[in-house]
């Protein structure tokens, strides 16, 4: 890269810091996502899921279902992918998923959207730089049926702190 272009770039901070995220504040997410065939086939094929509802259309249609079945997993990922942006894309430790529930099927050429909420904040008790909080995450297909549910958690960085 020329050093010209270097010298006009410049640094944009990305996400929320903890000080950002009120109790009860609610983002839609702005970026939905279709999931297609191919989609499932790969994300199922990588993961080495061998349940024939994600593969076998026959075997989906015998019980009960209008064709392949998108893998849930894939579902999940695709929902935690479209919050990150507003929620930890500042970085922070994940610390981990409570109360997933998978809601309905999702088939190819469904869009997905996500809606979160925050429902728990606080300052980590052994670092004054970072504060810590939950959000209850929710994903929708175009019909605005939700096909999920989860809260997660990351450590957030205070304004300022420079640590993340």
């Amino acid at each position: 890269m020329s050093e010209s272009f270097l010298e006009k770039a410049k640094l944009r901070p990305k996400g929320n810091f903890y000080e950002e995220f009120e109790l009860g504040q609610v983002f839609e997410h702005h970026w939905g996502r279709t999931l297609n065939a191919s989609d499932n086939s790969l994300f199922s094929t990588l993961t080495i899921q061998a349940n024939p509802l994600y593969f076998n259309a026959e075997f989906a249609k015998a019980h009960g279902h209008a064709g392949v079945v998108l893998n849930p997993m894939m579902v999940f990922a695709t929902v935690f992918g479209l919050s990150v942006e507003d929620l930890s894309e500042a970085g922070g430790a994940f610390l981990g998923v409570d109360d997933l529930s998978f809601e309905g099927d999702v088939y190819p050429e469904d869009t997905l959207t996500a809606r979160s909420e925050v429902v728990k904040k606080r300052e980590s008790e052994k670092n004054p730089d970072i504060g810590i909080v939950t959000w209850h995450t929710q994903g929708f297909n175009q019909h605005g049926t939700k096909v999920i549910d989860f809260k997660r958690t990351n450590m957030v960085s205070k304004k300022g702190a420079g640590i993340l």
